[in-house]
């Protein structure tokens, strides 16, 4: 896996990942920015929910669960001194559709804190709380 990334001016960068995907970046007004995209520790967070959700879906697919929607949010706690780290972080998963089992749903979320998601193992690794919820809501 590669990426790169390439000042852009200011406190702005453009990131580039190896398949060929960009997204800027760029730091608060405060700092030079000008506020035209994710902060890059708001990105880290951003992956952390997208490889959960990912994983989510896949498990729930798989167990023929019919699933409309997937919402995940989540809320993260930052060290107060440089470097301001993430020492915790809640993910919380809304997922939506028709007779969804509550055991699959709690299955797929267990299943992807504790053994698929890389990017929560790898955090949870170096010391950030990482707690997940959910809840199931009935699609119309």
């Amino acid at each position: 896996m590669k990426a790169t990334i390439d000042w852009t001016g200011n406190a702005s960068f453009k990131a580039t990942s190896g398949s060929g995907h960009s997204i800027q970046m760029d730091g608060p007004p405060d700092h030079g920015g000008e506020n035209l995209g994710p902060r890059p520790m708001e990105m880290l967070l951003m992956g952390l929910g997208g490889c959960s959700s990912f994983d989510v879906m896949n498990i729930l697919k798989k167990g023929r669960q019919d699933v409309t929607a997937c919402h995940t949010e989540l809320e993260a706690e930052r060290a107060d001194a440089v470097p301001s780290v993430f020492t915790k972080i809640h993910l919380h998963f809304v997922v939506t559709g028709h007779n969804l089992k509550e055991k699959q749903v709690q299955r797929a979320v267990s299943l992807s804190a504790e053994k698929y998601c890389s990017a929560s193992i790898m955090l949870e690794n170096a010391g950030v709380e990482i707690t997940h919820s959910h809840e199931i809501r009935e699609a119309d």
